[in-house]
């Protein structure tokens, strides 16, 4: 189903929908959505809120550009936006979208995703990996590399890129001393591990020093599985309006790998987290527990006297998607490097869906049409060099 579910902490145990109608086009269906739902904002606070996005709707791309250089309440202040649409509304946005605080998201990151809502039928239609990404998405990957001739090599980290004389790059090295060379090389990390990898003789040309406004921003995941099924959830993301989680889901309804009809388990993003990111698994699961008490107060209690928890898993990524902040925008590189030869891919370079996995892989596919576009150019490049063919690593 096609809605955006959010839990009311006035109302523990209680949540409201929005609920976009497949009969309508866009962006009527997210029209209908918001006026069909009347508990977390007032008539009032939607005409106001629809006045400060005025601009926006009438200045277009131009208009949402303009805003990087302002904060979610920085831009709420200067519209005129009530403060319960923070509260109610941009918080939890701001947390799925960035794992940050209004204070600190660029509106740039706010007005791109709204404009992709009112613009695509299915924007903000929310959905599953039906598994485990290993064996989902990266097996998948590798097979179809491999088919095509490609290797992949694991526990294989790269030591350093060695430069020749005219500052292209010569070879990569492992650290396990191994030499891999090629015609064309792509790096597809987050932006702090390239950071870490340029060659001092890089570090100065403007491409690359941009990179430094770029920090990864951290991010906990925590899986919980209980001793029984959870009757207050849905088949569908939920956004917590916890002050400490973002979104969560229930996997064993969403998910059909981890379907189990007796009991739940639950996946959670712990947002932010830079204030956490050093604590305990166990500090940080009984915070969430404490969390999870108010979302779920006749079935979980913090000392675990009702769903008792038989397992949990705390995944800690000190540097994931890179942090939208104000003036970040123009500091993100194009996937074609001043460098000849040498490409980048990760969602924090130029796309349009910013700091995701769906922005990942498009820049994956821009960087792919820009080596095919520089073929040419690559070719000349590999009749100078003494292999016999054209290999990307």
């Amino acid at each position: 189903e096609h809605s955006m579910i959010f839990a009311m902490p006035n109302k523990p145990g209680e949540f409201s929908r929005f609920d976009f109608p497949e009969v309508l086009p866009a962006p009527l269906n997210g029209i209908w959505a918001i006026l069909k739902n009347n508990e977390m904002l007032t008539w009032p606070e939607k005409v106001r809120f629809a006045i400060g996005l005025l601009p926006a709707m009438i200045g277009g791309q131009a208009y949402v550009e303009a805003q990087d250089g302002l904060t979610v309440k920085e831009w709420m202040r200067k519209q005129g936006v009530p403060e319960r649409v923070n509260d109610e509304v941009f918080i939890a946005m701001s947390k799925a979208l960035n794992f940050i605080n209004p204070d600190e998201l660029s509106m740039q990151c706010i007005l791109i995703a709204l404009n992709r809502f009112l613009q695509e039928k299915h924007g903000s239609k929310m959905a599953f990996l039906n598994g485990n990404p290993p064996e989902r998405l990266c097996i998948p990957i590798v097979d179809h590399i491999q088919s095509l001739g490609g290797q992949v090599l694991l526990n294989s980290r790269i030591q350093k890129i060695e430069l020749n004389s005219d500052s292209t790059v010569k070879n990569l090295i492992l650290s396990n001393g191994k030499i891999i060379n090629g015609d064309v090389y792509v790096i597809a990390t987050p932006v702090d591990v390239l950071k870490l990898l340029l060659p001092q003789e890089w570090r100065e040309i403007s491409y690359f020093k941009k990179l430094d406004k770029l920090v990864g921003v951290p991010v906990i995941n925590v899986h919980i599985w209980f001793d029984r099924k959870l009757k207050n959830t849905y088949d569908h993301l939920l956004f917590s309006r916890s002050p400490l989680l973002s979104v969560y889901a229930d996997m064993s309804v969403t998910c059909k790998e981890y379907y189990d009809p007796y009991r739940s388990m639950l996946e959670l993003v712990f947002a932010p987290a830079e204030e956490w990111i050093s604590r305990s698994d166990d500090e940080i699961i009984d915070a969430t527990m404490t969390e999870l008490a108010k979302l779920f107060p006749d079935e979980i209690a913090a000392d675990q006297s009702k769903a008792k928890i038989l397992k949990y898993h705390v995944v800690k990524t000190p540097r994931s998607v890179y942090k939208t902040v104000p003036d970040c925008e123009p500091c993100r590189p194009l996937q074609r490097s001043p460098i000849e030869g040498f490409y980048l891919a990760g969602d924090y370079t130029k796309q349009k869906y910013l700091a995701s996995m769906e922005g990942a892989v498009l820049s994956g596919k821009l960087c792919a049409q820009s080596i095919v576009q520089d073929y040419d150019i690559l070719v000349d490049r590999t009749k100078r060099s003494p292999q016999a063919e054209m290999s990307v690593v």
